[in-house]
C-alpha cells in the first residue's frame, strides 16, 4: 500500500496501474469508490476467541423460537442441529481503480490484506496490540490502522501526499465508530526522504506532527507497512526511516506484507525479483536488522474478497543496531 514514492527509472510515472482487488467496481470505473471490505470469524463457544468488535458485530445471528411439529403419522420431527454461523464486520474503503505509480496508495493491494488478516488474528486471539501506540508507514487507504484502533490505545496512520492523505483521512472518518476512540487516531505525513524527527513545528497544516505526537509515536512498539517493496530507491528510504524509529528500542516490532513482483531482465535473462532480493539484502547482522518470515498457513483469512496466492509474504523485523 501507500507507495512513499519518488521514483526514477522503473516504469514512466504518468503510466496507469491497476491492483487486483477492486470490489463490486462497475466496468471502466477509475474511481474513487467505496468497496465494503467483509472481515468473518467464527463463533466461540468456548470463548477463545476475544470479542474484539462485540458491540459493532454485523449480522450476528439470532435464536428463533423452536415449535414442536410432527409429521403427517404423528411422529415428532427433530429440528437438524443448526451450523453455528461466523460473524462479520464491514469496512468500508474508498480506493481508486487505477492510479499512476507515485499514486498507488490510493488503491488497494493484496498485501495489505494478508497484513488485515494478520492483525486480526492477533486481535482475537492474543494481547499483543492491546493499549499498544501503533504507527504505519505508507498506510495508503489505511485500512490495516482503521481495525488495529479497536484495540491500540493510539494509531498513526502515515503517508506522503496530500491525495494520499485526503483519501485516508476520508476512509478514517467513515469507520471512526469502530475505534476504542476517535481522537486516537490520527493521520500524518511521513515523507520517508525527509529528516526525523520533523525540525519545524511551526507551519502546521492538517497532517503536521505536534511535539507531543513526535514524543508519542516515539514509544510506538508496533509498526506496520504493507506493500512499500517495489524499488530499490524505495526500500533503501524505507529502511532508513526504520533505523531512525526503530533504534531507540530494540523492542519495537514492524509487520511488513509484500508482494514479490517477477519482471524479466536482460541483465539475468531471467524472470526475477530483484525487489524483493534487495528487500532481503538489509536483513543482515551488518545493516542492523533480522527478519522472520511468518508461515501465512498459521494466520486464517478473515476477509473474505482476495485470493492469497504464494506471491505474498509476511514479516516480523527488529532491529539489532549495525555491527561495524
Amino acid at each position: 500500500m501507500g507507495k512513499n514514492i519518488r521514483k526514477k527509472g522503473m516504469q514512466d510515472e504518468r503510466e496507469e496501474v491497476m491492483s487486483e482487488v477492486h470490489l463490486g467496481c462497475p466496468p471502466n470505473f477509475s474511481g474513487p469508490f467505496v468497496s465494503h471490505f467483509t472481515f468473518s470469524f467464527p463463533f466461540s463457544e468456548g470463548g477463545l476467541m476475544k470479542n474484539v468488535f462485540d458491540e459493532y458485530i454485523e449480522d450476528e445471528p439470532s435464536s428463533p423460537q423452536r415449535t414442536v411439529e410432527f409429521d403427517e403419522d404423528g411422529d415428532l420431527i427433530l429440528p437438524r442441529r443448526l451450523k453455528q454461523p461466523d460473524y462479520s464486520v464491514c469496512v468500508s474503503i474508498q480506493h481508486n481503480i487505477t492510479s499512476t505509480i507515485p499514486s498507488v496508495g490510493l488503491q488497494v493491494w493484496r498485501a495489505e490484506l494478508i497484513l488485515a488478516d494478520y492483525v486480526l488474528h492477533k486481535m482475537f486471539c492474543s494481547s499483543i496490540f492491546d493499549g499498544a501506540v501503533t504507527l504505519e508507514l505508507g498506510a495508503g487507504t489505511g485500512l490495516v490502522s482503521i481495525l488495529i484502533a479497536r484495540v491500540a490505545e493510539a494509531v498513526y496512520i502515515t503517508d506522503h501526499g496530500v491525495e494520499i492523505l485526503d483519501n485516508c483521512a476520508t476512509n478514517v472518518q467513515a469507520n471512526s465508530g469502530m475505534f476504542r476512540s476517535e481522537s486516537s487516531v490520527k493521520v500524518r505525513e511521513l515523507d520517508w526522504l525527509n529528516p526525523w524527527p520533523p525540525l519545524n513545528f511551526e507551519a502546521l497544516t492538517r497532517y503536521s506532527w505536534t511535539p507531543s505526537e513526535v514524543e508519542e509515536v516515539s514509544r510506538a512498539s508496533v509498526l506496520l507497512a504493507a506493500d512499500v517493496i517495489y524499488s530499490d530507491e524505495l526500500t533503501d528510504a524505507f529502511f532508513g526511516i526504520l533505523k531512525k524509529l526503530m533504534r531507540q528500542d530494540s523492542e519495537k516490532v514492524l509487520y511488513l506484507a509484500l508482494e514479490k513482483r517477477y519482471n524479466f531482465t536482460v541483465d539475468d535473462l531471467d524472470v526475477v525479483a530483484n525487489g524483493y532480493s534487495h528487500f532481503l539484502n538489509y536483513l543482515t547482522d551488518e545493516n542492523g536488522f533480522t527478519g522472520k518470515c511468518i508461515d501465512l498457513s498459521d494466520v486464517p483469512q478473515y476477509v473474505r474478497e482476495y485470493e492469497r496466492g504464494n506471491d505474498v509474504e509476511l514479516w516480523m523485523i527488529k532491529y539489532v543496531a549495525e555491527k561495524h
